[in-house]
């Protein structure tokens, strides 16, 4: 007998009265400061009589409440515990690893991410491109602060006495054989310019023949979590601060801070 073809999943049903109440709290999530209702049916498209009761219900809960001098709404209690209790729960690297992986699908590049470790910055993942790439980075591998482009992202980002105290270090934190001090105007300016791109960028060094670009992420108190660096053969990926990789790297940085809940201009 022959077998049916599988029929696709259908889709699963909800409740519809809740997704209309999503988009309304859509609106105050986007919205910093307290709404007057006309501004609410306007933002939403919906007539006040069918908003107001979901109001009183969001009200009821938590969700939403209302100024009893201006009358106008604004996200309640129980939303900013539920915010800050997600907020607090996400797992930088989880969340990060699904973009580093499509990052690395499209652009055919190798992809790591770093977290900041007892001896500094260190790999934490790593997606190998569609074609071999000559580093030695691997899972564990202690990045350098001054000597990387990925180092550098968090020394352009983490609070600058802390920094300052392991850069002169950095020496006897890495060995001889990884750290290879640069001249301190040298390093000044590539903080600095990190710190105004948001992006750092190592061309043939410290690894010859390799292209290097690296993004911060931040979390939603504006602190650096985690970089993203995209690697690629100086003769296939374009070094220039505006190439399609560099774009590409820091664009997935902010996707990924966006998601641990940043919300300062990029």
């Amino acid at each position: 007998m022959e077998q049916s073809a599988p029929q696709p999943d259908r889709e699963r049903r909800g409740i519809q009265s809740i997704e209309v109440g999503g988009e309304i709290l859509k609106v105050f999530a986007s919205e910093p400061r307290p709404m007057a209702l006309r501004d609410l049916v306007k933002a939403v498209n919906m007539p006040s009589g069918k908003i107001h009761p979901y109001l009183v219900s969001f009200g009821k809960v938590g969700l939403v409440s209302q100024d009893p001098v201006t009358g106008r709404y604004q996200l309640g209690p129980m939303a900013i515990q539920l915010g800050l209790t997600s907020l607090q729960t996400l797992n930088p690297v989880r969340e990060a690893s699904p973009f580093a992986d499509t990052l690395a699908e499209e652009t055919t590049h190798s992809v790591a991410l770093a977290v900041w470790g007892n001896m500094g910055p260190v790999i934490v993942r790593l997606v190998d491109s569609a074609y071999p790439v000559h580093t030695n980075i691997r899972t564990g591998t202690v990045m350098s602060l001054v000597d990387t482009a990925t180092g550098r992202v968090f020394s352009a980002f983490l609070p600058r006495p802390f920094v300052d105290k392991l850069l002169l270090d950095e020496r006897k934190r890495l060995g001889p054989d990884i750290a290879h001090p640069l001249d301190a105007a040298v390093v000044e300016q590539m903080i600095e310019e990190t710190r105004t791109r948001k992006l750092s960028r190592g061309i043939n060094h410290p690894t010859p023949g390799v292209v290097a670009f690296s993004a911060p992420v931040f979390d939603y108190s504006g602190n650096i979590v985690l970089a993203i660096t995209i690697m690629g053969p100086t003769g296939t990926m374009d070094a220039e601060w505006e190439s399609p990789a560099a774009q590409a790297v820091r664009a997935c940085a902010e996707t990924i801070s966006r998601r641990l809940g940043f919300q300062h201009a990029y």
